[in-house]
Order: structure tokens, then sequence, then C-alpha cells
């Protein structure tokens, strides 16, 4: 007779506990901090000498290490800060804080020596980049902002689509791909000034790490990559303020203590005030920006912590006041973390985001104003079963709210109806597990499954088409057009217009070779429900999301990687290199002549096709001395094919494969800094990729007196090859030790050869001659800048 399900399920929990509780053990538990501004620390190193056992903060700063009874000799460390060591008696369960302090810091006599940064060999996560903020505030950069997005274009696998261009690709990834979180909260759009700037304050910012493969099962809802950041909490001592004043923008930090050693408060803002030069020289057009970021903290109990962060930020465009352009992003995020034991931490979240995009054109006569909304529930857990076992598990659940554009007239004598394109709404609620098991001494594996949902709701009337195909194709022309509607369907007030839901297993290994080296291997699902509707290689602040629903697919991504990992002479240099294989199915691509704006029926103009992605990453790292930096290389191909869906169509490009527009075959990055004293220090950036893919006509005909080009296939065709190199000095003023008041000059000089790289290039005739001319449109030439940044 066979035994019922939940038999079997209590046998397994027996056998788990017997091996939990084998051999008599007690647990320390705790938090990590930063000594001098009481920041919790992520990812900070607790480690057991004697039994080699250890573990790692978590995103709130909280470890747990369960050990036998017993005098261990016990460390702790994080990059960039000194070391703690202590003899520790351990025979009752304890809990335990601990202060860490900057290897920078004065207070030398409590560190043993400064944590390094080093590969990471012991764990089977793969794909994992991470910089500190003191890392990316070395890098030199345009007009002297400290920009988050711009530093990691220096990592391994990361590219640009151009200077000026907002968004970054992931190994062959579009912009779209990539999930953008500010304390857990989703961003929509990362950039300022069309890609000038990043819509991160670096003065704010706690932890900050990038997942490019082997993600873990709590992210979903993208394909290419997590960017995940953490926003500081603000200092529960003293009351700090920092900031700087640059050429075209300024900044300012305020941080101190609500209720000294419970409470905080954080707030932070960033304005551009380029525009006010423009109107001194009688210029009317303008370009400007502003955002606030803000975090308040509170201490409840040493089992209970609420945190509400948020951010707000708007960019504002003008040209002689006829065209008024204003776009930003506004988050929210109410936190309850919750220590249950020492061994079962949670948090609690509810959290808002919204994308907005506002045009006036008052010379037309209308306003447009669209975006996109989204309410999310999420409650995570961690479960610290043992030393060799580490469990994540969690739900959450998004309610998505689109606004693909409404059109208002703006006075009586305009001659535009107004109109609103129908709205849409979503529901995407997931549930994850994930493990990490330390099989052996030299073995540990992460395994884990995320069950994703997703239902396109009403209320909406949508079109119904013959054979359910809503682009037509004309074999004699050989072209795709639009499909005449046979007629509509309409949905009700939470009706679902289509479902979907997919298992999204991970799985990742880790086989250390020895103390400094192992090797790794992982596989990943991902799906994503949203698709970026935008006919630009990098997004535009007009860009539409659109929900998958019955012609517009989820997109499912499957990854292979594996690499090695190795540490040098005692962590003073570190390897990490890893090939990768990923397919994409359902990526979406646009039928020729494709007219994206104001379109109420996208899916008359996209086929659904499919892409694939491999290649090979290296970094380099140079960890200690007065000089420190890294190199990083990747060689790599990104692909799509978007095939006939019948016998007699072509498909687009004849239905091979060609390059996507985030296609780069080389990438090349060289990032340094050298400490020549306390007084000088200097940084520079040298940058070196293929050319983004483009298509080039290769010919005309005439209609008249009309010259037509003539296209050959999609994105055969390079942009020259771009690069640029970067360098800048920092001056700190000598006689600071001991003063409130700190301070810095940052001089930078950005492209310092000249490079004239292009963002595009474009072909039209001369009127005049009547020659067929080809003309480079480049953003950026050399650009000096120069920062003073103060602290007190």
């Amino acid at each position: 007779m066979r035994k019922p399900f939940k038999e079997y399920l209590w046998i397994f929990f027996l056998f788990l506990s017997f091996g939990m509780f084998a051999q008599e053990k007690v647990t320390l538990s705790g938090t990590i901090t930063d000594a001098a501004t009481t920041e919790t620390l992520i990812g900070a190193s607790v480690y057991i000498k004697e039994i080699q056992a250890g573990t790692t903060t978590n995103e709130y700063g909280f470890y747990s290490l369960s050990v036998p009874k017993g005098t261990y000799t016990l460390q702790v460390s994080y990059v960039s800060f000194g070391t703690i060591e202590e003899t520790i008696n351990l025979t009752t369960n304890v809990k335990k804080n601990y202060s860490l302090t900057s290897s920078a810091s004065e207070l030398q006599e409590v560190v043993i020596n400064a944590d390094k940064p080093r590969a990471d060999v012991r764990t089977p996560q793969m794909g994992l980049n991470k910089l500190t903020v003191a890392e990316i505030k070395k890098m030199p950069v345009v007009l002297g902002e400290v920009d988050v997005i711009k530093s990691i274009l220096q990592l391994p696998g990361v590219t640009n689509a151009g200077e000026g261009s907002s968004g970054f690709n992931v190994r062959g990834g579009g912009a779209d791909q990539n999930l953008i979180l500010l304390d857990e909260a989703t961003l929509f759009n990362s950039s300022h000034l069309f890609g000038f700037f990043s819509v991160f304050n670096a003065d704010a910012i706690k932890d900050l790490k990038l997942y490019k493969g082997g993600v873990p099962a709590r992210y979903g809802g993208r394909v290419a990559s997590v960017l995940d950041i953490y926003q500081k909490e603000g200092n529960k001592e003293k009351f700090h303020a920092n900031g700087g004043i640059g050429l075209i923008s300024s900044r300012l930090l305020l941080e101190g203590p609500i209720v000294k050693d419970r409470g905080s408060f954080l707030i932070g803002g960033r304005t551009s005030y380029a525009h006010l030069f423009l109107k001194l020289a009688n210029n009317d057009n303008s370009a400007s920006f502003y955002d606030l970021n803000t975090k308040l903290s509170y201490k409840l109990n040493d089992n209970n912590n609420l945190y509400l962060s948020g951010y707000f930020g708007r960019d504002l465009f003008n040209i002689s006041s006829n065209f008024d352009n204003t776009y930003g992003n506004t988050l929210l995020n109410l936190r309850w973390n919750h220590l249950y034991n020492d061994k079962l931490f949670s948090n609690m979240s509810f959290i808002y985001s919204d994308y907005y995009y506002g045009l006036t054109l008052d010379f037309i006569g209308f306003k447009w104003d669209s975006g996109i909304k989204n309410f999310n529930f999420k409650y995570d857990f961690k479960h610290y079963v043992s030393n060799k076992m580490k469990l994540t598990y969690g739900v959450n659940a998004l309610y998505y709210d689109f606004n693909p554009g409404k059109i208002t007239p703006t006075s009586s004598s305009s001659a535009i109806n107004a109109d609103q394109l129908d709205k849409k709404y979503a529901f995407e609620p997931a549930i994850y597990l994930d493990a990490e098991h330390q099989l052996t001494d030299k073995l540990t594996v992460s395994y884990g499954l995320r069950y994703s949902l997703f239902y396109r709701l009403g209320n909406q009337t949508i079109n119904t088409y013959a054979n359910n195909q809503p682009v037509a194709y004309d074999p004699e022309l050989k072209i795709y057009e639009k499909a005449t509607p046979t007629g509509t369907r309409q949905y009700g007030s939470g009706d679902a217009i289509a479902s979907f839901s997919n298992p999204e297993p991970r799985a990742a290994l880790s086989y250390q070779i020895n103390d400094d080296a192992s090797i790794k291997a992982s596989y990943n699902r991902m799906a994503q429900y949203l698709h970026l509707i935008s006919n630009t290689a990098s997004p535009t602040p007009l860009d539409v999301w659109a929900p998958s629903d019955n012609y517009l697919k989820p997109q499912l991504q499957d990854q292979w990687s594996a690499g090695y990992f190795r540490n040098l002479k005692d962590n003073k240099y570190s390897i990490e290199t890893e090939v990768f294989y990923k397919k994409v199915k359902n990526r979406l691509d646009y039928i020729d002549g494709a007219d994206l704006i104001a379109n109420n029926a996208i899916e008359q103009i996209v086929l659904n096709g499919r892409m694939r992605a491999y290649g090979l990453e290296l970094l380099v790292r140079k960890n200690e001395g007065r000089l420190t930096g890294w190199v990083s290389y990747t060689l790599s191909r990104s692909e799509q094919q978007t095939p006939g869906r019948t016998a007699e169509e072509i498909g687009i490009n004849n239905g091979k494969w060609y390059k996507t527009g985030y296609d780069k075959l080389h990438n090349l990055a060289v990032t340094s800094s050298y400490e020549l004293s306390k007084k000088w220090s200097f940084g520079a950036i040298f940058t070196l990729q293929s050319g983004r893919p483009v298509t080039y006509p290769n010919g005309q005909y005439h209609y008249g007196d009309i010259t037509i080009p003539s296209y050959g296939l999609r994105n055969e065709n390079r942009l020259p090859a771009y690069h640029h190199l970067d360098v800048s000095a920092t001056l700190t003023p000598q006689n600071q030790q001991g003063k409130k008041w700190q301070s810095e000059w940052v001089f930078s000089i950005y492209n310092l050869y000249n490079r004239k790289n292009a963002a595009s290039i474009t072909f039209a005739q001369n009127q005049d001659t009547g020659v067929n001319e080809a003309t480079r449109l480049s953003i950026f030439g050399i650009i000096p800048s120069v920062t003073y940044n103060f602290k007190f």
C-alpha cells in the first residue's frame, strides 16, 4: 500500500531534524555595523578558524552561525574595513553585535589588518559583481557627476548603447531585460537628461550588486540581469552632512538620529542648474533635473525594525517654451524586519513605484501623458537551518497599472481631439524557495525554484483577428503589414484576458580546489511578462511598457554558465573568468515600417522571435598597494531570429539569425586608481568596445524627382569602434585631521584625447550638390570638470 504524501513529508523533516540536532549546538547571532556611521554592513564575513565555519550578513546586517559548544577564535571582516579577531567561549546561544572600523580611520589600535577585495571561491553564486561606493567615487565621469550606471559599464559583460544613451546591456540582453531595484522598488527609467546622468545619488547608496547569471530565486520578472541597490539608513549616533558642488549640478545629503541609538533619518537631494546659464545667455531652451532620496529607520526592539524609504525624481526639458517634456520616477517602500528567533529572519515590504512621462506641444496644441505604476507586496524569510544549510523563501505579488497614453487639447482652439489609449492592468504573483547546501568541505550547491503566474486583466476591448494573427503577410510583395480586425471582445474589470504560469528552476555549484581557487557552474530559467515597446537601441522616456497577452507572449530565458575563480599572492590579485550561453523565447521584433507612437494595437506591428547570446568574460583585479584596479574583457555575441510563421513567409531578415542592436563582439575596460600621497590620488578609465550594429542603405532608386534609399539585411553594418580615456585627480587639503569640516577637490577630464565617437550615422542627399552624404553625430568631445566635495 502506498504511503500518503504527508507521511513522506514527515519522514523528510524527521531526517532533516536528526541531521540538525545530532550534535548539541549553540547559535551566535547579531548584527554588524560601521563604527563611524552605525550603518549595517551587507555581506560582512563572520568566520570561526578552528572549524572553518562561516557566514555573511544579509541585506540588513544580520548574521547567524550555529556551532558545537566550545572556545573559538572568531574573525569579523568586511572589504575596506578592519578585521576584528577575538576569542569567544560559546556555551549557550549568544547575541553579539560588532562594529567595524574603516581601514582609513585613525582607530587602528582595534584593527588587525584591512580586509581586501577578493574573488568569492566558497559560495556557488556566479555572475555576481559588487562595487563599493568608494570604488565608484574614484572613477572619472562626465562633468564630474559620480554615476552608478557608468561605473557598472566597467564590469565584464556590461555595455552601453553609446554616449548620451540611457540604460545598459548585460550579456547581450536589451536594457528592458534588466530589473533595476532601489530599496526593493522597481525603477523603469534609470537616467537623467536622456542618459547623461543616472538617477542614483552615490552619497545615498549603501550597497550595489549586479547579478548577470545564477540569479537567486527571490528575483524575477526580467531575463537579463538584476541591479540591486540599497540606500543608507542614516546615522543613529550623530548628525552628519556631505555634498558636492559641480559645474552643472550640486548635491547635499543630511543624516542623523531621530532618537539616539534607535531611530535615524536620511534626506539627500541633487539638482542641476545649467539651464540658468542658458537663460543668462538669452537662450530660451533648457534642460534640468532634480531628485530626492529619503529614508527613515526605527528600532522598535531587538527583534523588530521599521524602515520607510522613498525616491522622487524629475527631468524637465523645454525648447523655446513651445515644447515641454517632464518625466521621472516616484518610489516608496515601507518595510518591517522581524527576527523570529536567532535562526529565522524575515522582511515584509509594501512597495509603490510610478514612472511618469509628460509632453506638451503648444505649437500643435496638445498634452500627452503616459506611465506605468506597480504595487508590490513582498514577504521574505532567511532561515539559517545550520552552518551547512541556509534557506531563503517567500512570496510576492505585483499589480500593474499601464497608461499607454492620454492626449488632451491645451486650448479650445486646438485641432487635437482628446483621446485615451486603452489602459491595461495585470497581476503577477510568485512564490520561491532557495537553498544553499554545503555537501562537503569542498562542494557547495544552491538550488531553488520560483513559480510565477501572470494575469492580464480587463477592463478593455480586445481586437480579434483571422486565424488569431494580428500581423498579415503579403506573399506577392513579401512584406508584413497590419491585419484588419475581424471583431472585438469586451472584458470587464477583473476578467482575465490571458494567463500564464512558469516554473523557474535555479541551480549552481561550487567546487573549492583549495583555499584560493574554485570552479563553478550554474543554470537558471527566468520569465519576463513585460515588454518595452521602443524603436531605438537605447531606451527613451517616450518608450511604452506593455504586458503579455494573447499576442505578446512572455519572454523565457535559459542560461548556462561555468567559471574559474582564483585569489593570488595572499589576495593581492584575483582572477574571475566565466563562459555563458543563453537563449530567450518570445523576444519581440518589429516589422518594417512599424509605427509605435500612440498605437492602440501594438500586436499588429510585432512578431515573436527568439534570441541567443554567448561569450567569455574575464576580470583581473589588483586589490592592494598604491595602484589598485581591474581589467575586464568580454568576447561575446548577441543574435536574434524571427522566422516565418508558415513555410511561405520569409520572416524578418529572411528568417536568418541577425545581430541584435546591443551585440558587442569585443568589450575592454581598464579601471585604475593610484594613491600618490595623503594629499593626491589619481584615477583613470580606458574603454574600448566594438561599434553598435546598424543598418546602412546599400542602394537607391528614383521615383519621379524623389530619391529613395534601399536597405540591406537588418543590422549587417556597424558603427566605428567606441573608445575613450578618462582621468581624474583628487586633492585632499592637509591639516584636516580632527576638524569637523572635511573637503576635497576632484579634477577630471572625460575623453582625454577628444575621440569623436559616433552616436549615429545618417545618410542624406545634399540639396545643393545632389551628392549622397553620410553625417556622423557625436555627443561628447573632451570635457574637463571640477567638483568640490565636503562633509561635516
